[in-house]
């Protein structure tokens, strides 16, 4: 639950997908290791290093208390589970940081150092905290390396429909429904 690389300064009516296509190719941008990925949400698209949720399949099926009948459906379910983690996560950011919740009118450029400078002391906290006041389970104690290699044949650097990706979504839903449906 800690932020790997943050990009303030985009007017908030940006597309998602043009803030990602800058993010990726500026200089010290944001690395997505090969053959790694990212969850994004369904406004972007499902590509190399970005797996989305099915379009047009239910999402929160947790909040209508219904089991998935397709793996599209159970995919979407997990999809939000572990997408709920990352807006945990925003949440945690704004409990802590008040500045942040509120619009303010300080210059642009000052706004976006406070931006920075709440996420580098939430991981900060996070790493030195025993346990978060702001939080109700354990932090999580990965290895902490970042994958902020330099070598572009290592990173993925842009972004785009892919229909090795979209066989590869298809396939792991495949068989995380087959395995749930072994289990219920």
């Amino acid at each position: 639950m800690q932020f790997i690389y943050v990009l303030p300064g985009w007017e908030g009516l940006a597309a998602d997908g043009r803030v990602l296509r800058d993010a990726l190719v500026r200089p010290h941008g944001l690395k997505v290791p090969r053959p790694g990925y990212y969850l994004v949400d369904v406004g972007y698209t499902n590509g190399e290093g970005f797996l989305a949720p099915y379009k047009g399949q239910r999402y929160h099926l947790n909040d209508w208390g219904h089991q998935p009948t397709t793996p599209k459906e159970l995919y979407n379910m997990r999809h939000s589970s572990a997408r709920n983690v990352i807006e945990k996560c925003f949440g945690i950011l704004k409990e802590r940081w008040a500045i942040l919740r509120d619009n303010s009118f300080y210059p642009i450029d000052l706004k976006n150092r406070i931006i920075m400078a709440c996420c580098l002391l939430h991981n900060f906290e996070r790493q030195e905290m025993v346990v978060d006041p702001f939080e109700n389970e354990e932090p999580d104690q990965g290895t902490g390396d970042n994958g902020d290699g330099d070598d572009d044949d290592e990173n993925i650097t842009s972004i785009g429909t892919s229909n090795e990706w979209t066989t590869f979504r298809d396939n792991l839903a495949q068989t995380m429904f087959e395995s749930w449906n072994s289990t219920h």
